[in-house]
């Protein structure tokens, strides 16, 4: 499946902003089943420094440092993105979950796709014993992995009500899921909570799912939004599996990814200082189009 991707986030300030500098995450991810075509990035004003790079979980990181006083700072992405995953292993053929627990903490790798990097706790998904038990729940003694897991997703997504009212960015993940409602995010980390409380590695991810509009009626341009979801790591054998507990979904061709991290904080679409009084508003429309 190709994609045309677009993306435009909207900062408006109550007042002028003389001074800013951000760090974007914003072009897609290169990597296993997805291959970027094309990807580029406008930013207006014009920033007086911009570069591009890299991290180590290989993102693609912009840093600018707009110098111009503004009232508006806007951000536009459009990548062409080619999707073709291979199709998961049976679930209940994958090696049990206690086997892939050990064969992570016995990992000797450090490269940047290495289990090791996502066993443990990091700033946004602390160990929280309810998230643990919960999770635990699935993992009956020696169930394959990948079966397990896919139980636990669809237990999420039939106990927890989406409601994007309910919580914000810093929402931690215990508020979230003692009143089972948030957004992607939220069944994000507290999937990747109870997944690692277990002892498997667990990373998030940030990114597209094409929608698909009821029959008969067109697609609204600007109404898919960001989204995020799982990879969990399954062995050696079968690797890095995404698991999308908002859809009760294994990841597919209608996923696109933009970044991988250990939380939400490894991967947020712009984050920075701004330096300036007053308040701020953020529009946000993004269009996932197929065209082929």
């Amino acid at each position: 499946m190709i994609y045309e991707l677009r993306h435009v986030t909207t900062y408006g300030y109550s007042r002028q902003v003389p001074f800013s500098r951000c760090i974007l995450r914003l072009l897609p991810h290169d990597g296993p089943g997805q291959i970027v075509r094309k990807a580029e990035l406008s930013i207006s004003p014009r920033p007086a420094e911009r570069s591009d790079g890299i991290c180590f979980f290989g993102n693609r990181m912009t840093t600018v440092t707009i110098t111009k006083p503004h009232r508006e700072l806007k951000v536009e992405m459009r990548a062409r993105i080619e999707v073709h995953r291979q199709a998961p292993p049976h679930a209940g053929l994958t090696r049990n979950w206690e086997e892939v627990a050990q064969l992570a903490l016995a990992s000797n790798s450090l490269a940047p796709d290495s289990p090791a990097h996502h066993l443990y706790p990091s700033r946004l998904v602390p160990p929280v014993a309810a998230v643990i038990a919960y999770a635990a729940e699935s993992f009956g003694a020696r169930r394959p992995v990948l079966e397990a897991a896919s139980e636990l997703m669809a237990r999420i997504r039939r106990d927890f009500s989406y409601d994007p009212e309910a919580t914000e960015v810093s929402t931690p993940i215990a508020e979230a899921f003692a009143q089972r409602h948030g957004v992607c995010q939220d069944f994000a980390h507290i999937m990747i909570g109870g997944l690692r409380g277990l002892g498997l590695p667990a990373a998030y991810v940030s990114g597209y799912i094409r929608t698909i509009p009821p029959p008969g009626e067109k697609r609204l341009e600007g109404s898919d939004a960001s989204h995020a979801w799982v990879l969990l790591w399954c062995g050696p054998e079968t690797g890095w599996v995404g698991l999308d507990p908002t859809n009760d979904l294994i990841v597919a061709d209608d996923h696109i990814v933009t970044a991988i991290g250990r939380d939400y904080a490894d991967v947020a679409p712009l984050d920075g200082v701004v330096i300036g009084p007053g308040s701020q508003k953020i529009g946000v429309a993004v269009d996932v189009i197929p065209v082929g």
